[in-house]
C-alpha cells in the first residue's frame, strides 16, 4: 500500500461557537494526545491568513513522513448570529423551528429511522415547554388560590425568578437554547432559504475549489454532525458545476456522527437530497460514514444515501466505533452523561489505540479510506 506524502484536508466542523483560531487550537490538542497514544511524532503550525483557517501539520516517524495542509470551514458566524437576541425571541424562534420540522414530516423520519436521534430532537422542547408551563402556573397561582387580582405583585416576581434563576441556569446543563440555534440552522440548510446561509456555502465551496488545485497524494473532506450537511452542499456546489471536479484524485469524504438527515429528512431539503446522490454517484469519492452506538446524535446504522432517496446508488461504506474503546474507563464515566460531549468524541483526541483516530484519519500516513476496514492498521508496521 502507497503511503501518504502530502494530502489536502478540508473540514466542516459541527455546530459549536467555535472560531476557526478555537477549532486549530482543538486539533493541536488532539493530535498531540493521538501521537502520544500512537508513538508517532506531530508539528502544528500556525493558521495561515484567509476567509477560513488553514494550517500545516506534519507526522512522521521511522520510515515516514506525512506533510497535511488543513482547511476549517468554521460556521462560528452564522452560530453566533443564530445565538444572538435575548432570551424570549431565541426560545420563540426554537419552536417556530420545532414546528417546521414537525410540518416538513422530519420529526416522523427521525423516530422512523432512529428513534434515539427523535427523542434528542424533542427533549430540549419538552423541558422547556414544561418549564413555560409551570411557570404559567406559577403567574396564576393566586388566581387558584381564591386571592384579589393584586395578587399578582407577588406571583409574577416568583414566575420571574423560577424562570430566569431556576430553569434557565438548570437548562444550560443540556444545552437546550444552544439545540434550538442549531434547528433553526438544519431547517436553513433544508430549506436553502436565507441568502446569509447560501451565499456562506458559495464562500465555502470557492475556497474548497482553490484547495483542490494544490496537488496532492490524498483529499480528505472531513465533516463532524451538522457539519455533514454543510459539507454535502459544498461538494455538491462543486459536482453540479463541475461534473470532473474530483476526476484523477484519491478523495474520500468522511462524515462523522453525519447528521445529514437530520436536514434531509424535511420535505423542503430536495436540494440537499439531490446532492447527497451526486456524492454518491461520483466515482472519484469513496464515502465513508463514520458512526457510534452510544452517540444518540447520529442515525445509527442507517443508510444515509438510500434513506436519502437514492436506493439505486452506490452507499456509503458504513463503519461503528464505541467511544468506551477510545476512552480509560474513568475518561468515559465521567463523559457519558453529556451526550453532546459523547458526541464530539469522533474529533477529539483518544486515550487508547482504536479502530479509529481522527488525526491519523486527516493526517496519518495511511490512506484515509483504511479506516473502512477495522482490522486494517493504521500505521505501518515498523521494520
Amino acid at each position: 500500500m502507497k503511503l501518504i506524502d502530502k494530502r489536502v484536508a478540508l473540514h466542516f466542523p459541527g455546530f459549536e461557537p467555535l472560531d476557526g483560531a478555537a477549532h486549530r487550537a482543538r486539533y493541536e490538542r488532539t493530535a498531540r494526545q493521538s501521537a502520544s497514544v500512537w508513538g508517532y511524532n506531530v508539528a502544528t503550525g500556525a493558521a495561515g491568513e484567509g476567509h477560513y483557517v488553514s494550517f500545516d501539520v506534519s507526522t512522521g516517524a521511522d520510515g515516514w513522513q506525512t506533510q497535511t495542509r488543513v482547511h476549517v470551514f468554521d460556521h462560528n458566524a452564522l452560530v453566533q448570529r443564530l445565538r444572538m437576541g435575548n432570551t424570549a425571541s431565541r426560545i420563540a424562534a426554537g419552536f417556530l423551528s420545532f414546528w417546521q420540522v414537525v410540518r416538513e414530516g422530519g420529526m416522523a423520519g427521525y423516530f422512523r429511522h432512529a428513534w434515539r436521534f427523535g427523542l434528542f430532537f424533542i427533549f430540549p422542547f419538552l423541558l422547556t415547554a414544561f418549564a413555560i408551563l409551570i411557570t404559567l402556573q406559577i403567574l396564576t397561582l393566586h388566581y387558584w388560590l381564591g386571592l384579589p387580582g393584586w395578587h399578582v405583585g407577588w406571583s409574577a416576581p416568583l414566575a420571574a425568578i423560577f424562570f430566569i434563576f431556576g430553569f434557565l441556569p438548570f437548562s444550560e446543563r443540556f444545552h437546550t437554547l444552544h439545540l434550538f440555534a442549531d434547528w433553526e440552522m438544519a431547517v436553513a440548510l433544508a430549506r436553502m432559504d436565507r441568502p446569509d446561509f447560501n451565499d456562506w456555502l458559495e464562500q465555502c465551496a470557492t475556497s474548497m475549489r482553490e484547495a483542490l488545485n494544490v496537488e496532492a497524494d490524498e483529499y480528505v473532506i472531513s465533516s463532524h454532525s451538522m457539519g455533514s450537511s454543510v459539507a454535502a452542499h459544498v461538494v455538491g456546489i462543486l459536482l453540479e458545476r463541475e461534473p470532473d471536479v474530483f476526476k484523477g484524485k484519491r478523495v474520500v469524504f468522511t462524515t462523522l456522527g453525519g447528521a445529514i438527515l437530520q436536514c434531509a429528512l424535511m420535505s423542503s431539503a430536495t436540494l440537499l437530497r439531490s446532492r447527497v446522490g451526486l456524492i454518491a454517484r461520483c466515482p472519484d469519492i469513496f464515502w465513508l460514514d463514520v458512526q457510534c452506538l452510544t452517540d444518540s446524535i447520529n442515525f445509527y446504522k442507517v443508510p444515509v444515501v438510500s434513506v436519502s432517496g437514492h436506493p439505486d446508488a452506490p452507499q456509503a461504506s458504513m463503519i461503528h466505533i464505541r467511544v468506551r474503546q477510545m476512552l480509560t474507563p474513568e475518561h468515559y464515566k465521567k463523559i457519558r452523561g453529556d451526550q453532546l460531549r459523547v458526541h464530539r468524541q469522533y474529533v477529539l483526541g483518544p486515550d487508547m489505540k482504536s479502530s479509529f483516530d481522527f488525526t491519523l484519519l486527516t493526517a496519518g500516513p495511511m490512506p484515509a479510506s483504511v479506516f473502512a476496514y477495522p482490522e486494517q492498521d493504521k500505521l505501518p508496521a515498523c521494520e
